[in-house]
């Protein structure tokens, strides 16, 4: 019965049924036909389980964080910060885009996630791009890789459900992605640099010949505006690897920080847009909390019908090598991400893979690590890639420019940081260690 379950789910996620009515579907057939029987499950059982797994005060991160992107993207904050990071870059030929993926870093260190970033950051870069010169094409693949820097620099939503569901520390999670985020903005700006050595045209006349004292300049003008937006990201980041805050307590500092900064500083923020971000930070974390219900339940009975022991068995079919069946998981994540967006892969692949990486012997905070760089590689890859699709349309480049730069950012950064971090666990496991003593 339990394939039968999982051919429901696919099958409504493959034509478009939404994700928490697949998961729903799939749980009613196992409640009525699963079992050793067929005898199904009580659901007077699975609906207080699905409860007491929502009642955990980490979630309301959540929606706290997908408020304060909602506040930095209409409060102009990110804004100020994009200016600050052109004085250190801009002077270089494509400078613009080695500031757009900082950029994106440090807004998804804010808001964890993908789309919130692209909507903040491309808002504010595919104008200044098109005014320099860059192909529309590229510049759209650029960001959309850049904006899933936030499901790797924390902290971020994925995380925080994977370690929700998984039961590990959120922190050592969020501490686990640093290293390979790294990694993957230092490739990312290399690789932007080297598809664009054949541009003459990328780089503004004003800027090439920017001279010490104008860098000075701007540096003093610029950081004295980019003051407030930056204090956001080191009360965020700081208070929550400083021990001071829980990520609940800095997702709501991050708010109560922006809402003020957006609304008397920059004055970007008023009462229309703010409300605007009250709907939709509900809409999208009603929907998230809904998915969260029923994978709660889901989860469970796939564990009552064996699932995890089922799919090691087939894993164990092909190989008992370790190694194998991490690449064959990774293969399986990989495929899921190119179905489905990011969160709906933790919810519905955590449950089922977390047992075979504790019988394999596998850190479960390096498997962490594994599933972000997976998650955010998922997003950019057709045939589903809603964040490429999203920097498309908000860069006005169409699908056929955009598909030969992001294969480019896919096969020389996100494959090699995938490769690091599924065999070499120390690159993920070194700061948590470090920072909080997990072991090796």
């Amino acid at each position: 019965m339990i394939f039968v379950a999982l051919v429901i789910l696919m099958f409504c996620l493959v034509i478009g049924v939404p994700v928490p009515v697949s998961f729903m579907a799939s749980a009613a057939w196992l409640i009525f036909f699963g079992g050793t029987g067929g005898e199904g499950y009580q659901a007077s059982q699975l609906l207080p389980y699905g409860y007491a797994q929502m009642n955990s005060v980490s979630l309301i991160a959540i929606a706290l964080f997908i408020a304060a992107g909602g506040i930095m993207e209409r409060g102009k904050i990110g804004e100020k910060l994009i200016d600050f990071v052109d004085v250190f870059v801009g002077h270089l030929k494509g400078g613009l885009g080695i500031a757009g993926t900082i950029s994106c870093a440090i807004v998804g260190s804010i808001c964890g996630a993908a789309c919130a970033t692209l909507s903040c950051v491309g808002s504010i870069m595919f104008p200044r791009f098109r005014e320099e010169g860059y192909p529309r094409g590229l510049t759209a693949a650029l960001l959309a890789n850049a904006s899933l820097l936030g499901l790797l620099i924390p902290p971020n939503a994925t995380l925080i459900i994977f370690a929700w569901i998984s039961g590990q520390s959120v922190l050592a999670c969020f501490l686990a992605t640093v290293v390979p985020g790294f990694i993957t903005i230092v490739l990312l700006c290399l690789v932007n640099g080297w598809l664009l050595r054949n541009h003459e045209t990328v780089l503004a006349s004003d800027k090439r010949n920017r001279t010490m004292s104008d860098k000075v300049r701007l540096f003093k003008s610029r950081g004295k505006k980019a003051m407030p937006a930056l204090l956001l990201p080191v009360i965020v980041l700081g208070g929550i690897y400083g021990g001071i805050m829980t990520t609940t307590e800095a997702s709501a500092m991050a708010v109560l920080y922006a809402i003020p900064v957006g609304m008397f500083v920059y004055k970007g923020l008023n009462l229309k847009n703010s409300y605007e971000v009250l709907v939709e930070t509900a809409v999208t974390t009603g929907v998230i909390m809904v998915m969260l219900y029923s994978v709660a339940m889901l989860s469970r009975l796939y564990i009552l019908e064996d699932l995890p022991g089922v799919l090691l068995q087939l894993f164990y079919a092909v190989s008992d090598d370790p190694l194998i069946i991490m690449f064959m998981i990774n293969i399986f994540l990989v495929i899921m991400g190119m179905l489905m967006d990011d969160i709906s892969v933790v919810v519905l692949s955590t449950p089922v893979l977390m047992p075979i990486i504790m019988e394999l012997g596998f850190n479960p905070i390096h498997y962490a690590a594994i599933v972000g760089v997976n998650t955010g590689l998922g997003c950019i890859t057709p045939p589903a890639a809603p964040v490429l699709y999203l920097s498309g349309r908000l860069g006005g480049a169409p699908i056929d420019e955009m598909m030969k730069p992001c294969m480019w950012f896919i096969l020389l950064c996100w494959m090699p940081v995938l490769f690091l971090t599924v065999f070499f666990p120390k690159i993920s496991l070194f700061l948590p260690h470090f920072i909080l003593q997990t072991p090796w």
